[in-house]
C-alpha cells in the first residue's frame, strides 16, 4: 500500500474527467447558492476561515472575485482571452491508437497513425516522438539522425524535444558516435544515464574522465555500467575506489547488481571465490587461511560482513572476533562491524548499537551513517554523547540535513549545551516538515502557519491555462496516461517565478489534477500558500466521512495528501488502488466487516465506497494498535503487524519521533513522518489552533 508519490510514475485509469465534471458541477451549484443568497438547511454550520481556506468548504463566488480584486504588490500579466484549439476528432483518435499501438509494440501501425495524428494542434507530435524514441532506442538500427534533427527543429523548448535530445546522445555513445554525440546541446538536467554516456564519450575522444566523476554520476543502469567498465580497464579508478564501489553495493542487497559490480572489481579467478563466498561463507572461510593483501583481503572482508546475515548472530559475531579479528586489517574489522550494526538495525535488534560501537571512525556510506545514529536513538537507555559522535562521522552534506541537524541539537542539549543546541533548531525551524515542526517546539513554541500570501489575481491563472505544456499535459491527464503527463506538467513549470507556480497550481485546481496542486505549489519558495500545498478537495465529504465513525479528519486527510495526492484513480505500483490506496484483498475484507452488501472489486475506485472502506480500514487498524495514530500510520503502510514486531523490541518506552525515524523500511519510515506532519498543517488549517507534533505522536512503549 502507498502510492509512490515520490516517483510520480503511477498509471491510473481514465476516471479522472468523470470525477472532475461532478465535483465542477457541484462547485457551480455552490457557487450559484451563494450568488442568489439562498438559504440553506437551518441545521448547517457555516464553514469557518479556516476551513474555507483549506478548501474544506465552497467558497461564493462573490469572495472569490473580492479577493483576487484585493490582489497587491505584484503586477499581473496581460494575457489574452483564452480561445481553446480546435482537435480534429480523427486526428485526436489516431493519437489514442498510436498509444495503443505503442503499448502493444505495433510500430507498423504506429507509422501509419503518426501523419494522421499530426493534424491535433495539442497532442500530435506525440506518436511522432514515439516512433522516433523506439528507432533510437533499436541497437540494430541506424540512428535516424535527420529525422531527429528535423524533430527538434519543430518542437523547439518542448519536453518532447529535451526528451529526445538526450534519446539521440544516449544512443550515438552506445553506437559509439562519441565526437558527434558531443557536439550536440546537453538537454536540461541530464538524467544518470545521460551523464554517464557523456562522461564516457568524452573519456573516449581522448579527454579522461575523473574517477571521483564516475563515482559521483554511477547509477545501476546500462549506461553507467558502460561507463564504469571502460573507466575500470582503463584504471582510472583505483582498487580502493573499486572495493569501496562493491561494498556499497554489498548494501543494497539486490543479487544482480552485487555479481555485476564483483564482475568488475575482480578477475574471472576471484569471481570463482566470490560465488563461492555469497553461496556459504563460513564454509569458504573455514576453508582459508590468512589473506593476503590485496584481493584476498578483500574477498575474507566481504565473506566476514556475509555472517551478519546469519540465523544466530551473536555466535556468528563470535567466530569473527575469535577466528579473524587478528588476521585482519583494523580497518577492514571496523567495516565488517558496522555491517553487523547495520543488518541488526534493520531488524530493529536491540544489539545494533553495539555492533556500530565496534565500527570505530571507518568511512561509510550515507545510509550506514543514518542507521548507525538511529541505533544509537533506539538503545536503552540513550547515550546522547555516542548520538552525537555517530552524526560526527557522517560527511558535512548529510549532517546538515534536518533530521540530523534536529537530532544533534537534541544531543547537545541533553549534554548541556542549550546555547548550541538552540542554535540547531532554529537553522532548521523554517523547515515545513516534520523536523521543522519538531525544532519549534524544542524552541519552545509551536508549529506555526506561514502568512497567506496577497490573493492571486486571475490573470495568473489565464496565463497557465494558456501555456501550451500545460495545455500538453492535461489533454495527456484527461487520457489517463500519467507516466507521460507529469514529465509534461514538471517541464512547463521550468523557470517558473512563485507567482506563476501559483497560477499553474490553481489552474490544476481548476482541472481537477489535484496532486498537481500539491506538488507545483511545493516548487515555491518565498509566496507559501498552504490553499495550494495542503489542498483538501471533496468539499468536506471525506471530514464527514471521518467524523461519521469519529475519525481526525486532519490525519484522513494527512493520510491521503501522502497516499494518493487526492488522486482518485490512483494505482500504485504493488495493486493499491484509490484515494486511500486500497488493496483488493484489503478491500474486501473491510467490505465484509462493515457488511458492505454486493461489494465488488471494480467498486474500489469509486469515490464514496473507497472513502468509506479507507476510514473504516484506519479506524480498524487504529483500534487494533492502542488508538496510537503512529502505530496506525505506520500500519496502515506496512501492514498493522509490523509495528507490533518493531514496537516488540524495543528495551523502553521511547519517544514517537524516535520510534517514526527508526522504522526500518525507508517508504514507511517516510510515509510516518510525512502523513503525522501533513496532520498537524491540516489540523491548524481546520481548526485555527496550533498543535504539538510531539503530543499527536505520544510515547511508544514496549
Amino acid at each position: 500500500m502507498g502510492l509512490d508519490i515520490l516517483r510520480d510514475t503511477a498509471v491510473p485509469g481514465q476516471g479522472r474527467r468523470a470525477e472532475a465534471l461532478l465535483l465542477r458541477g457541484r462547485v457551480l451549484a455552490w457557487g450559484l447558492v451563494a450568488a442568489l443568497g439562498l438559504a440553506g438547511c437551518a441545521a448547517a454550520r457555516a464553514p469557518s476561515d479556516a476551513e474555507t481556506q483549506a478548501g474544506e468548504a465552497a467558497v461564493p463566488v462573490s469572495q472569490v472575485l473580492a479577493k483576487a480584486n484585493a490582489n497587491a504588490g505584484v503586477i499581473a500579466p496581460d494575457v489574452p482571452t483564452y480561445v481553446p484549439p480546435v482537435v480534429p476528432p480523427a486526428a485526436r483518435q489516431a493519437v489514442v491508437d498510436a498509444y495503443d499501438a505503442v503499448q502493444k509494440r505495433r510500430w507498423g501501425d504506429l507509422a501509419r497513425l503518426v501523419p494522421v495524428a499530426a493534424a491535433d494542434p495539442v497532442l500530435g507530435q506525440y506518436p511522432r516522438y514515439w516512433l522516433l524514441r523506439n528507432q533510437v532506442q533499436n541497437r540494430t538500427l541506424p540512428v535516424p539522425d535527420a529525422e531527429v534533427r528535423q524533430f527538434l527543429v519543430d518542437n523547439p523548448g518542448t519536453y518532447l524535444e529535451d526528451r529526445l535530445r538526450a534519446d539521440w546522445i544516449i544512443a550515438l555513445v552506445r553506437a559509439g558516435n562519441y565526437e558527434q554525440a558531443r557536439r550536440i546541446a546537453v538537454p536540461s538536467r541530464p538524467s544518470s544515464s545521460l551523464q554517464c554516456a557523456l562522461l564516457l564519450a568524452r573519456h573516449m575522444a581522448d579527454k579522461r574522465v575523473k574517477a571521483v566523476e564516475v563515482i559521483d554520476a554511477f547509477a545501476p543502469n546500462p549506461d553507467c555500467w558502460g561507463l564504469l567498465d571502460q573507466a575500470a580497464n582503463d584504471h582510472v579508478l583505483s582498487r580502493n575506489e573499486l572495493n569501496a564501489l562493491l561494498r556499497n553495493t554489498m548494501e543494497s542487497g539486490r543479487a544482480n547488481e552485487i555479481n555485476r559490480m564483483a564482475a568488475v572489481v575482480f578477475d574471472d579467478d576471484a569471481m570463482v571465490q566470490f560465488a563461492a563466498l555469497m553461496k556459504n561463507p563460513r564454509k569458504w572461510l573455514e576453508s582459508r587461511s590468512q589473506p593476503r593483501p590485496g584481493t584476498d583481503t578483500e574477498l575474507a572482508a566481504i565473506a566476514l560482513s556475509r555472517l551478519a546475515r546469519s540465523d544466530d548472530r551473536l555466535e556468528a559475531a563470535k567466530y569473527v572476533q575469535d577466528q579473524w579479528a587478528a588476521r585482519m586489517p583494523k580497518a577492514d574489522m571496523e567495516w565488517v562491524w558496522g555491517q553487523f550494526g547495520l543488518v541488526a538495525a534493520l531488524n530493529v535488534a536491540p544489539d545494533a548499537a553495539r555492533w556500530y560501537r565496534q565500527s570505530g571512525p571507518v568511512p561509510m556510506t550515507d545510509y550506514n551513517h543514518a542507521w548507525q545514529v538511529r541505533a544509537e536513538l533506539r538503545a536503552a537507555p540513550i547515550q546522547w554523547n555516542r548520538v552525537a559522535d555517530a552524526i560526527r562521522k557522517m560527511t558535512s552534506l548529510q549532517a546538515d540535513e534536518p533530521v540530523w541537524r534536529y537530532w544533534y541539537g537534541r544531543a547537545l542539549a541533553a549534554q548541556g549545551n542549550g546555547k548550541a543546541a538552540q542554535q540547531y533548531f532554529q537553522s532548521i525551524r523554517s523547515d515545513l516538515g516534520f523536523y521543522g515542526q519538531l525544532a519549534a517546539e524544542e524552541l519552545g513554541g509551536l508549529p506555526s502557519l506561514p502568512p497567506q500570501p496577497a490573493p492571486l489575481d486571475p490573470a495568473w491563472v489565464a496565463q497557465a491555462r494558456s501555456n501550451p505544456g500545460l495545455q500538453r499535459a492535461v489533454a495527456l491527464f484527461d487520457q489517463g496516461w500519467r507516466r507521460e503527463a507529469v514529465p509534461e506538467w514538471s517541464f512547463a513549470l521550468r523557470g517558473m517565478s512563485d507567482t506563476q507556480l501559483r497560477g499553474a497550481a490553481e489552474f490544476a485546481r481548476n482541472e481537477h489534477i489535484y496532486d498537481r496542486v500539491v506538488n507545483t505549489s511545493l516548487l515555491t519558495k518565498n509566496e507559501i500558500d498552504f490553499s495550494q500545498r495542503f489542498i483538501a478537495p471533496f468539499e468536506g465529504r471525506v471530514a464527514a466521512q471521518a467524523r461519521q465513525i469519529n475519525l481526525d479528519p486532519a490525519w484522513v486527510y494527512g493520510l491521503i495528501r501522502q497516499e494518493s495526492r487526492f488522486i482518485t484513480d490512483a494505482r500504485s505500483r504493488v495493486g493499491a488502488s484509490g484515494l486511500m490506496q486500497l488493496m483488493p484483498a484489503t478491500a474486501k475484507h473491510v467490505a465484509k466487516k462493515i457488511g458492505m452488501k454486493d461489494f465488488k472489486p471494480s467498486q474500489v475506485n469509486d469515490f464514496d465506497t473507497n472513502t468509506v472502506l479507507g476510514t473504516s480500514y484506519m479506524d480498524m487498524v487504529l483500534q487494533g494498535l492502542g488508538g496510537s495514530q503512529l502505530l496506525a500510520t505506520a500500519g496502515y503502510n506496512a501492514g498493522p503487524g509490523r509495528p507490533k514486531r518493531w514496537r516488540s523490541q524495543l528495551q523502553a518506552p521511547v519517544e514517537g519521533a524516535i520510534f517514526a525515524e527508526t522504522i526500518p523500511f525507508t517508504e514507511t519510515r517516510l510515509y510516518v513522518k510525512n502523513v503525522m506532519s501533513n496532520a498537524v498543517w491540516y489540523s491548524m488549517l481546520f481548526n485555527g489552533r496550533p498543535e504539538s507534533l510531539k503530543a499527536r505522536l505520544g510515547m511508544v512503549n514496549p
